[in-house]
């Protein structure tokens, strides 16, 4: 059995008979209108589904089945399609729908994927990493910094099937940014793919502009008087987030340079000019990451150095305290001995001169190592 036939078999879609099947399927139950997700026929993981005509938002029609016939039949325009988290269940038919490579739906649904673009056939598959910033009002050694996500696009020559992975990341501010210019949409699909591309980068440069801040704020603790008692676990923290952000941000500059340069099907000759500029707002974002992971090795190498020179003034202070101890120590380890024949023993004078030698000496010790910086 082939893997088409595997999936259909799966999906219990086959045996209807293909797209036609499903459209008869369709036509028995009740029309629930898509762009409402709690309505859905296909699960509460839809979150919208929009066909564009001539870069104009089309009347949403009650079926999806029926929306993507109609927009098949006709020739122009596309589906997008927006879902958020779906189940192997919820996606099953929508893979069937548009055929969909099964390597790329259990991609979508699983998520935790690298950054990448791939071609399965006539159909892109784009994964990106989606980022936030997390506020907090101080930075500890346990503060969360950057939270990601993932959106999969799945580009075809008259659909867009989108989902999305986390609490962040939503689509819906930029559907309508891109309803509001006509023109660009009438380039069909990858339209869509390009605003996603720069929709996520723009948000990489967002979030490292508010990293700089919290990194810009360790070095003035560090370098401040008491700079040697600050945390370094906040410093291992930073680290560790701006790795998961070069996580997300390094795997994309090769696929974008892919869809740049390299010539794909399903992608406008025009748009591969706007991935360019994505790729160098992406580039920019890599030298931001790579430049502040050389900055805080060298406020951890800073900190360390002024840990190590603390502590050697503590240990000269302590040297030069036991220096001074050490002359009334041992004078009166001296006079302590049982032995009867003792100079000044039996003087009057003999214990207010042991007692002048025994400050005079110290006060010695003590402003020679105050000259010298020990105390």
């Amino acid at each position: 059995m082939t893997m088409a036939g595997n999936l259909r078999k799966v999906t219990g879609l086959g045996r209807v008979g293909g797209l036609r099947g499903v459209a008869r399927l369709a036509r028995r139950r009740a029309r629930v209108d898509l762009s409402h997700h709690a309505r859905s026929p296909l699960g509460s993981s839809v979150v919208n589904c929009v066909t564009y005509q001539e870069g104009v938002r089309a009347p949403v029609c009650e079926d999806l089945v029926e929306t993507v016939e109609r927009v098949r039949k006709s020739g122009q325009g596309f589906v997008w399609l927006g879902l958020h988290e779906p189940t192997n269940a919820e996606f099953a038919g929508i893979a069937e729908l548009f055929d969909l490579h099964p390597l790329a739906v259990e991609d979508a649904v699983e998520a935790h994927q690298r950054p990448k673009v791939e071609r399965y056939g006539e159909t892109l598959f784009a994964v990106f990493k989606t980022v936030c910033y997390v506020e907090h009002e101080e930075l500890t050694a346990t503060s969360e910094v950057v939270n990601t996500g993932e959106i999969m696009v799945f580009v075809g020559q008259d659909f867009v099937v989108t989902v999305r992975h986390g609490r962040h990341g939503s689509l819906g501010p930029l559907r309508e940014e891109l309803e509001s210019d006509p023109g660009q949409l009438t380039k069909g699909p990858s339209a869509v793919l390009h605003a996603i591309a720069d929709h996520v980068v723009d948000d990489y440069l967002n979030v490292t502009d508010a990293v700089q801040a919290d990194i810009d704020q360790v070095e003035a603790d560090v370098f401040a008087e008491n700079g040697a008692r600050a945390d370094p676990g906040r410093i291992y923290q930073l680290k560790r987030e701006l790795l998961e952000l070069k996580r997300a941000v390094v795997p994309l500059k090769r696929p974008l340079l892919d869809l740049a340069d390299r010539p794909v099907r399903v992608v406008d000759p025009e748009i591969q000019a706007y991935f360019r500029d994505v790729s160098d707002h992406l580039l920019r974002a890599t030298e931001q990451i790579a430049a502040f992971d050389e900055l805080l090795n060298s406020i951890l190498q800073a900190h360390l150095a002024q840990v190590t020179v603390a502590q050697n003034e503590d240990m000269r202070k302590i040297t030069a305290w036991a220096a001074v101890i050490a002359v009334p120590t041992m004078v009166c380890g001296v006079y302590g001995m049982n032995f009867d024949h003792m100079p000044e023993l039996h003087w009057r004078f003999g214990y207010p001169l042991v007692i002048g030698v025994i400050t005079v000496a110290c006060l010695v010790l003590y402003r020679g190592f105050r000259r010298n910086g020990w105390l």
